[in-house]
């Protein structure tokens, strides 16, 4: 093996892990519900657009705003993802994934309401490393009561 070649290598695996971080730190996030500026620069790029169980957004400042409204309808959750199918081009990437999330309703410690869906995931390497440029969650399946959403957001459905 070349130089060059290895150096495509290793390049390679550590896009893979940075994006890996990237994904797993933005679900626990959603956890530890701290959602202010530094979140969402974290996580997004200026222009982020997004399809939500709670309808679509477009842009980090209206973002963090639906994630911030959405998250209140919860007292506590857990997110996880799994089975990531990663693809890297150049600066661009995709991750295709699984999401289960369990939420303890607002206001009723006996509420939970699961959901299960499917992702998919661009990414735009910034100065700042990989950051999120679109996202979709699809929920395929729900379990309990969801929450009581405002007029404003959209129910979650079970396609």
């Amino acid at each position: 093996m070349d130089t060059d070649e290895m150096q495509r290598q290793v390049r390679a695996l550590t896009d893979r892990a940075a994006i890996t971080d990237l994904m797993d730190r933005y679900l626990r996030s959603l956890d530890d519900r701290v959602f202010d500026e530094a979140w969402a620069r974290a996580f997004h790029t200026e222009d982020v657009t997004a399809e939500m169980p709670i309808g679509p957004v477009r842009g980090r400042t209206a973002l963090l705003g639906r994630i911030r409204r959405g998250m209140a309808l919860f007292d506590r959750t857990v997110h996880m993802g799994s089975n990531n199918v990663i693809e890297v081009d150049g600066d661009r990437a995709t991750v295709r994934g699984a999401q289960l999330s369990t939420h303890v309703l607002a206001g009723d410690p006996g509420g939970v309401f699961v959901s299960a869906g499917h992702t998919e995931t661009e990414l735009t390497r910034t100065a700042d490393g990989w950051r999120i440029s679109a996202s979709a969650l699809r929920v395929v399946w729900t379990q309990g009561t969801p929450p009581r959403l405002p007029e404003d957001l959209t129910a979650v459905s079970a396609e």
